[in-house]
């Protein structure tokens, strides 16, 4: 019986299971110079057509980008630690192309690591201001364009969540930048923060309207304490030799647009009370225009919260809307 048992026991496969260490693995080089080949250069080319700046970016993120932290509020996709959508497309060389004799120049002074994007003409088009975004923040950095150059103008200060973050002034003069608040404070914890009470909703009036559905929308108060963090900056003006002051105190700037003559600047900042039904372009506003030194011309435009419409797909608030500067 004991034979008959122990060849039994023979007979069966012993299923036996233990952790592999496996690393990311990648594929044969037959595989990888198709799926890696790399994209064409997106092309930014002067008014004259004399220069076209060529920038490069890979087909795929890295692993590390794919790992960073995401919050999603008020329509937003952001990373909490470099202030920066987490959307954002990076690019990792500069070439300058001469369009009469077809030379490429690779520009020089590229910062290790590049994750380079919010590239923006200045008026002249001798420049072109960028962000790179370190592990720490977002950097600003100007191309010297004739001289296929760059250099960095701030340390990781920006503050990019918006996606309104480098503004030229007339002449070159200058650039306008969001930066983050020297007193902000830290974000609140999520997963360990003890809610002070209910979520609660109201119906004024009982009133029936239909809506989209909007994604990343915010959903407590510590959402909203989150969303006031994260979007709100000061914007302080740096010249290109590095010199830097304070343009405006901290407010939740959404856009930011320098008149075509550069004598002013038109800024629109959200206001509360927030929606948890809507995104932040529909939450209230304020937009008033400034002179460039400052100093507060008008305030030309409020706008409520809009959380419902009329009917139909392009319906539309009442009043005045979209407001920007005339060409000339």
């Amino acid at each position: 019986m004991k034979d008959l048992l122990l060849l039994l026991i023979l007979c069966f496969p012993i299923m036996l299971t233990a952790q592999i260490d496996l690393k990311y693995q990648t594929p044969h080089d037959d595989i990888l110079v198709l799926a890696d080949a790399p994209p064409a250069p997106r092309i930014r080319i002067n008014n004259e057509g004399s220069k076209a700046v060529l920038l490069y970016r890979s087909n795929f993120k890295t692993i590390t980008e794919l790992s960073e932290t995401e919050m999603r509020l008020a329509g937003l996709r952001i990373n909490p630690v470099t202030n920066i959508s987490s959307r954002a497309r990076y690019y990792f060389d500069i070439k300058i192309l001469d369009t009469q004799s077809k030379k490429e120049t690779t520009a020089s002074g590229i910062p290790s690591n590049p994750r380079l994007t919010n590239f923006t003409w200045s008026p002249t088009q001798k420049y072109m201001a960028f962000t790179n975004t370190t592990t720490t923040g977002v950097e600003l950095w100007v191309l010297d364009v004739e001289k296929a150059m760059v250099k960095k103008l701030t340390e990781a200060v920006l503050n990019a969540n918006m996606d309104d973050a480098v503004h030229w002034l007339k002449d070159d003069q200058a650039i306008l930048y969001t930066r983050l608040p020297e007193k902000r404070t830290a974000l609140i914890d999520t997963k360990t923060a003890i809610p002070a009470g209910p979520t609660i909703s109201e119906n004024e009036g009982g009133k029936k309207a239909q809506n989209r559905t909007y994604q990343d929308l915010l959903k407590n108060p510590t959402d909203e304490a989150n969303f006031v963090k994260l979007a709100t900056s000061e914007i302080w003006k740096v010249s290109l030799d590095g010199k830097q002051s304070k343009w405006k105190a901290a407010e939740m700037f959404r856009s930011i647009r320098v008149s075509p003559d550069g004598k002013y600047v038109m800024t629109n900042t959200i206001q509360k009370p927030f929606s948890y039904l809507v995104p932040y372009y529909r939450f209230p506003s304020t937009t008033n225009i400034y002179t460039v030194d400052g100093n507060l011309v008008k305030k030309v435009l409020e706008v409520p919260l809009i959380e419902d419409l009329p009917k139909g797909f392009m319906a539309r608030r009442t009043g005045p809307r979209n407001m920007n500067w005339r060409e000339d």
